[in-house]
């Protein structure tokens, strides 16, 4: 992670927003409004609200204090653009393993990039839901990073990289793909498309069938 005045810039993001953009692109409704779980630095959502003539609003929220900092950054950043200041929403702390945690704007898409490998699996069972509790009927819940699959042999890379994350945090891994399929289940969530990426990551679309 590089700090730039109060912006914070990760690598990763510049590797994994193009082939990203292209599943969003495919797959999003029109209008979309979309709320951003664990945002990070901020630049996804900067980079999806200019490329996305579908994207509407762009709710980010983060828990962390240097994350939303670097948000509003990236959003002064771009202040002359109106593309991303019409659809970018001012930054929200917000913690869905919170008891009823609200939100801002009404969504129909959810986003969570990188996050479920890098949380407790208590997260997972909280987002799911969040999930059902926000969305509409038709609405989507879109998940990015690694996941183990069953019938398909490891990549060395996630290996080393699961390993990493526990030595890191025990409660941290890259989960199962049926498990956290199963989960979603649970909360009214049906799976909709599993798309492989580049860098052993996939794309997992869900969609609402039975909000609350």
């Amino acid at each position: 992670m590089i700090t730039i005045d109060l912006r914070l810039y990760a690598p990763a993001v510049t590797r994994n927003r193009e082939p990203i953009l292209t599943v969003l692109n495919d797959h999003l409704p029109n209008p979309a409004h979309v709320l951003e779980i664990a945002s990070g630095t901020g630049e996804h959502a900067i980079y999806f609200s200019e490329h996305l003539g579908q994207v509407h609003l762009w709710q980010p929220t983060d828990i962390e204090s240097s994350s939303l900092k670097s948000i509003e950054a990236w959003r002064e950043h771009y202040e002359d653009n109106e593309r991303v200041t019409s659809k970018v929403v001012r930054s929200k702390y917000l913690d869905v393993t919170a008891k009823g945690p609200h939100i801002d704007h009404p969504c129909n898409v959810i986003v969570a990039i990188n996050l479920l490998h890098i949380s407790p699996w208590t997260v997972t069972e909280a987002l799911m839901k969040f999930a059902q509790h926000h969305l509409p009927a038709g609405g989507l819940l879109y998940l990015y990073g690694p996941f183990w699959q069953q019938g398909e042999t490891p990549a060395d890379s996630n290996v080393h990289f699961d390993s990493t994350l526990k030595k890191q945090n025990s409660a941290w891994g890259i989960r199962d793909l049926d498990t956290v399929l199963e989960e979603a289940r649970k909360h009214g969530l049906s799976k909709k498309a599993v798309i492989t990426m580049p860098a052993n990551n996939l794309s997992v679309i869900l969609e609402c069938i039975n909000p609350l």
